[in-house]
């Protein structure tokens, strides 16, 4: 995600964040992030507002803590209000309420990690977000290796064929270094996938071979070794030119920290979370609203 649109929905987080006059607690009304999060009509978004207070009913909570219907005034055309109904959030409403939205749009991720953690540093944002997308590109990798290895065996009826196809992209686009000789570079243990410890837009590299193979092969009707084994290598020399263009040479970028690791901290942290929330309990001064 680009910093500019992180800094724009930061942005627009924080200047409709409202503070509850008499315990100081934060809390946004709904109206308000349904048109950050891309909503155009209420009926939609009130769907997803039903599933997040069941989610939060299953978590344990009693979502009338954390989902406090108000009114809302609204100007009229030919003059005049007219209230509206409204719910005011609490910032674990919120967490939930984008959790039930589609991910792969950037408004809904974004409100995702916003609400996730606790702190609303816009340089963590980056950071959990940057994380996230590491993460999300190594499971696309999985499953284009997964395809890749599928294909191979089915073709070839050998288990250590795609092992070794594998290795001879990895030669071609790491520049002349196989698999085990990436990891020895960047000094990481054997029996751990590489792909666990690479930059993101190396990962993506990788996928986009693979992709690029598997489609080949069905298409060209592949059935040798030597015949996949050469397709491959000849996507990843490509892959690898196009990168150089740019002045990017895989072998060269420093590892990133353990795939595995990121994810268990980022799956502690949505724990945390989930302990560290307030609620609407007990508060009864959140009133009509107006515009």
């Amino acid at each position: 995600m680009k910093k500019e649109i992180i800094t724009k929905l930061h942005s627009n987080f924080e200047e409709i964040v409202q503070i509850e006059e008499e315990t100081g607690m934060e809390f946004w009304l709904a109206r308000e992030i349904q048109g950050i999060l891309g909503y155009t009509k209420w009926d939609n978004f009130s769907k997803v507002i039903a599933k997040a207070k069941v989610a939060c009913e299953t978590s344990g909570y009693n979502s009338a803590d954390h989902f406090l219907d108000v009114g809302k005034m609204i100007e009229l055309g030919k003059g005049g209000q007219r209230e509206i109904i409204d719910v005011a959030l609490t910032r674990y409403a919120c967490y939930l309420i984008a959790q039930n939205g589609d991910s792969s749009k950037e408004k809904i991720a974004f409100a995702q990690t916003y609400f996730a953690i606790q702190t609303r540093k816009q340089e963590l944002i980056e950071q959990r977000l940057s994380e996230i997308e590491r993460l999300d590109a190594r499971k696309h990798l999985t499953v284009s290796e997964k395809e890749l290895s599928g294909i191979i065996f089915e073709r070839l009826g050998d288990q250590k064929s795609f092992g070794r196809i594998r290795s001879e992209g990895d030669t071609a686009l790491f520049g002349g270094l196989n698999t085990k000789g990436m990891k020895r570079k960047m000094k990481m243990p054997e029996n751990r996938a590489l792909a666990d410890f690479l930059p993101m837009i190396t990962i993506k590299a990788k996928d986009f071979v693979n992709e690029i193979t598997n489609f080949n092969i069905k298409r060209d009707d592949l059935k040798s070794e030597r015949e996949i084994t050469k397709e491959h290598v000849s996507n990843n020399k490509d892959v690898r030119e196009l990168l150089g263009k740019r002045d990017i040479k895989p072998e060269l970028l420093p590892p990133e920290e353990d795939a595995k690791k990121v994810e268990r901290r980022l799956v502690s942290d949505e724990k945390k979370a989930s302990k560290n929330i307030d609620s609407f309990n007990g508060i009864g001064s959140i009133k009509n609203k107006k515009t």
